[in-house]
């Protein structure tokens, strides 16, 4: 490196670490479309995750690792120019996978507006706008999709239903044929999902994912602001009828009865007073065994947890319901009493696990924490033995952490779990100094090193390890894959009195990180990601990675970095091998290839399944932060994915819904 380029450099990413900081903070048509057919076809894509479990597999091969090198742009649909005014907002993201069932493809914008178009063309078949208030404020302005009813391999008869979950918390029921509400659901074609949940403020309870569906059921969670106080929204998980929209059953994930063996797990009256701990990912669906999966978040507010001591069970964990009635079957908790905002982001992933010789129906659950654990999903047991292991100790007044963590023994930590000093990272010798500086001043024990007063090192962040990105899987192989994050930050927990003087000040008015109030408690919060002057991680890269899990042995079988930094072009290759902060999913086909977008860059890659390989990058007209499908019509299989960039990440915006195929 010349002595001229750390200075362009830093001239170049003199925003990144703005950006990154405040972010982080189909089958032919059928002939009678609007009846449900019954059973799912390969060449479909009927649900989020491609089926209830969110498998994230297609079965098709024309597009496979010989002739992938050809695709190209079949078409770009635009949304229009007001969503791409909603994504220039700070908040908004589009995030959303199309889905494809009955020859249609639906998907829905940051605003939740519904969209269906012809799979082959592109052409728009009806939009459906459900007049989203846009003057609320809201804690996130995304949306990840819409589920059919009835469920593809369903066997009533029953006009399809499209039905969206909505920022301002509504659950509505669309004409499949037509995007006409369906009047005689709920209360004229909605359900107002802000009852009973104890609101408090309308912008920070939201939905975000696409409901669950199985049987007669639709199945909705909530994504709440939850570091801005200790009595917030409740985190309650509702069943409603998909012919009525009456309520069926709810269950609250912080428990009410005091006979749940759980609530011991809540000191004194912290489960009447606490809220949050939401199901705001997905909801995985097994209707053979009748069980959904509810991966559940912390509980609030996420950085201290002196006001609900206890390893909190139900929250941060993937619990099993009986689905006709809400009962638990069993629980699972990836963190003990969470303070890092480790939530279950990803969708818990059912699978079929291939392991000493036996089929073994499974959940597979990642973590921020870089965890992978995979369990039996009939009752919850570990495939791969799980130990309790020590870790540091809360020094702060009021708190008191779990003297323990459950950690998988296979496979390992997919993202590291330790920075020291002498490892910090940077582009020149300044940056490295800073780095080193910096890490040297925070408590900094490595994983689970709770926030403090003088300041700790959380690694990882709270963006991951893994996130809502999720997983995809290959049966064939026996493999899963897993896109990371490599992202430490800096936590302060702030002493009421002095956060008070700090926001008269106006030294609360910060572009690189955030504060959280903590109504409550003793102590406000401030997080921001451990960066160097120039703009780039302290440690090491890469920064995103991409890997594959063998299932039948635990063992990482490759790695890779993913993506790229768009404000690192002018290292050339090199920044290939730093990888990017991504957020957006991946889905495995038949034809050993894994796609996925993610990355800051405005590009769709795929991988070879087998070695972890780049064979093809296709070009996008912005940045795509979303997981991408794919889906047979007319005999060609096309790839689609919406390209329209993410606030908080600061990546490129735009509009489009981008698919390729071969000439």
């Amino acid at each position: 490196m010349t002595q001229s380029q750390p200075n362009k450099i830093r001239s170049l990413l003199v925003g990144v670490l703005i950006v990154i900081a405040f972010g982080l903070l189909c089958l032919l048509k059928f002939s009678r479309h609007g009846q449900a057919q019954g059973n799912s076809s390969p060449n479909d894509w009927p649900a989020y995750g491609r089926d209830a479990g969110g498998s994230r597999y297609s079965p098709l091969n024309q597009i496979n690792r010989e002739n992938v090198g050809k695709l190209k742009v079949a078409w770009n649909y635009h949304t229009g120019a007001e969503e791409v005014k909603a994504v220039s907002s700070k908040n908004a993201a589009f995030e959303s996978t199309p889905i494809l069932v009955d020859g249609w493809l639906y998907l829905t914008t940051p605003y939740n507006r519904v969209i269906a178009l012809d799979p082959a063309t592109g052409a728009e078949k009806w939009t459906y706008d459900p007049a989203v208030a846009l003057n609320r404020g809201y804690s996130e302005l995304t949306s990840r999709g819409v589920s059919a009813w009835p469920a593809v391999n369903d066997k009533r008869k029953a006009s399809r239903r499209i039905f969206v979950a909505t920022i301002d918390a509504r659950l509505i029921a669309l004409d499949a044929a037509t995007g006409k509400t369906i009047s005689d659901f709920g209360d004229n074609g909605q359900v107002d999902l802000s009852k009973d949940v104890r609101m408090l403020e309308r912008g920070n309870y939201q939905v975000t994912s696409p409901p669950a569906i199985i049987g007669n059921l639709v199945v909705v969670g909530s994504a709440i602001g939850d570091n801005r106080g200790v009595e917030l929204e409740r985190g309650v998980v509702r069943a409603f009828d998909a012919v009525t929209g009456k309520l069926r059953w709810s269950w609250d994930p912080i428990p009410n009865d005091e006979k749940d063996p759980a609530r011991k797990t809540w000191a004194g009256m912290s489960a009447a007073k606490t809220g949050a701990a939401n199901a705001w990912s997905i909801i995985s669906a097994d209707p053979d065994r009748d069980l959904v999966f509810i991966p559940t978040s912390s509980p609030s507010p996420d950085f201290y947890g002196g006001e609900r001591k206890g390893d909190n069970s139900y929250a941060n964990s993937v619990v099993a319901l009986k689905a006709s009635t809400g009962k638990i079957v069993w629980q699972f908790q990836v963190v003990h009493h969470d303070v890092w905002d480790y939530d279950v982001a990803s969708q818990p992933m059912l699978i079929n696990v291939k392991r000493s010789g036996r089929d073994i129906p499974a959940v597979a659950i990642g973590t921020k924490m870089g965890l992978l654990f995979v369990l039996d999903r009939r009752d919850g047991k570990p495939v791969f033995p799980v130990e309790e292991r020590k870790v540091p100790q809360s020094d702060v007044p009021g708190e008191q952490t779990s003297a323990t963590q459950p950690f998988p023994t296979l496979p390992r930590p997919l993202v590291p779990h330790q920075l020291k000093a002498e490892d910090a990272w940077g582009l020149t010798d300044k940056d490295r100094e800073f780095c080193r500086e910096k890490i040297a001043s925070l408590r900094n024990e490595g994983i689970y090193t709770p926030p403090s007063l003088e300041g700790t090192l959380a690694i990882p962040g709270n963006v991951g390890g893994m996130n809502w990105s999720g997983m995809s899987s290959d049966p064939a192989r026996n493999l899963l894959f897993v896109n990371t994050n490599v992202l430490p930050f800096f936590l302060k927990l702030i002493p009421r009195d002095e956060f008070n003087k700090m926001r008269e000040s106006g030294a609360t008015n910060r572009v690189k990180g955030e504060f959280g109030r903590q109504t409550g408690t003793p102590y406000a919060m401030y997080r921001e990601p451990l960066m160097s002057p120039t703009g780039t991680p302290c440690i090491p890269p890469p920064w995103g990675k991409l890997a594959a899990v063998d299932l039948s042995t635990g063992e990482i079988r490759w790695e890779v970095p993913l993506g790229r930094i768009p404000q690192l072009g002018l290292l050339g290759d090199k920044a290939a091998e730093y990888g990017s902060i991504n957020l957006g999913g991946s889905f495995a086909t038949a034809g050993g290839l894994l796609f996925i977008g993610a990355a800051m860059d405005d590009k769709l890659r795929a991988f070879n399944t087998e070695t972890g390989k780049l064979i093809w990058e296709g070009q996008l007209p912005a940045s795509a932060q979303a997981a991408p499908m794919t889906y047979a019509v007319g005999g060609k299989q096309f790839v689609v994915i919406c390209a329209g960039g993410h606030g908080k990440l600061g990546t490129k915006r735009g509009d489009s819904v981008v698919a390729f195929a071969l000439p």
